[in-house]
């Protein structure tokens, strides 16, 4: 009788576990992002958070920064599967490289949601339209130029995002045939402090730089603070993110930033991860890659944008 009972329990037990599947209704979820250094990452951590405790309050969440090292991103892979986890939200930091971890878990049963950058073998990503981000960017400091001058990128880590950006900012650059790309591949580490050290590295080779695209916000803020601290005020500077210190700096007038091609983090968190809920749950979304268009924040609309910060 009492072996009759635990089988009973036993099929309960299983028939509420794929139940609560079924209706993307997940236990244990994890979620691993570049880094959780940039303040960029708070809304986006929260977007996919707030998206799974809303389907399940009760469930298991496990948040880490993978400090844009594939290694350490792929053992806290390795460390998902291991915890038994049925769905991974993904920042990756590498498009390619992260691959085989993606596969793995695929193969453990894990749905795999990309969000902010794309992963290879994902089966859904929802991220920022990166190369219009950088386009518009260098596009605004082209016009802002009259279409002539001497510019730098500062690039960034080999992530989807940042590269697509440097993409469409030099597409942006290459319709204006007399302006000069003096440096685009230096890396400024997606941070303020990268973004400092390679402007710092920048201003010693060159005597004149007229515009600086930074890869995202930090990295053009770093790039700002290298300038005021050298003196060098002749060039102006654009990012992506429309970040929170950026539109502060922006509505004070004391920034060499004239724009942010911004984003929004946290919605976008939340729609990769209510479609890879949905994907547990059995449906097949229209469009497995959804790209997010950017708006151009400037100090003429700074003061009707609605940034990170604003109340959901």
């Amino acid at each position: 009788m009492n072996t009759l009972k635990c089988l009973a329990a036993a099929t309960v037990l299983a028939l509420t576990a794929s139940t609560a599947l079924a209706e993307g209704n997940v236990e244990r979820v994890g979620i691993t992002v570049g880094t959780l250094g940039n303040p960029f990452f708070v809304p986006l951590v929260a977007g996919a958070k707030d998206t799974i405790l809303k389907v399940n309050p009760k469930a298991e969440l496990t948040v880490v920064g993978a400090d844009y090292d594939l290694n350490k991103q792929a053992s806290q892979i390795d460390n998902f599967i291991a915890a038994g986890v049925q769905l991974i939200m993904l920042n990756a930091v590498d498009v390619n490289a992260i691959a085989p971890a993606v596969a793995k878990a695929k193969a453990a049963g894990i749905t795999i949601g990309a969000f902010d950058v794309s992963a290879k073998g994902a089966d859904v990503t929802v991220m920022t339209n990166n190369i219009q981000a950088g386009d518009i960017a260098c596009e605004y400091l082209a016009k802002r130029l009259d279409g002539k001058g001497e510019v730098v990128i500062i690039n960034g880590p080999p992530v989807s995002s940042i590269v697509d950006r440097v993409e469409g900012c030099k597409a942006a650059f290459a319709r204006h045939p007399d302006i000069k790309i003096l440096s685009d591949n230096l890396d400024g580490k997606g941070s303020r402090e990268g973004g400092f050290a390679a402007m710092q590295g920048l201003l010693t080779r060159f005597p004149n730089i007229d515009a600086v695209f930074g890869a995202n916000d930090p990295t053009a803020l770093g790039a700002d603070l290298a300038a005021k601290q050298l003196n060098r005020d002749e060039m102006i500077i654009a990012g992506v993110d429309g970040a929170p210190d950026v539109v502060a700096a922006l509505k004070l007038g004391t920034t060499r930033i004239v724009a942010s091609s911004s984003q929004d983090p946290y919605s976008m968190a939340a729609q990769a991860t209510d479609l890879a809920l949905g994907v547990i749950a059995g449906k097949t979304p229209a469009e497995s890659v959804i790209l997010l268009d950017t708006k151009l924040v400037t100090s003429d609309n700074v003061a009707e944008y609605v940034g990170w910060d604003a109340v959901r």
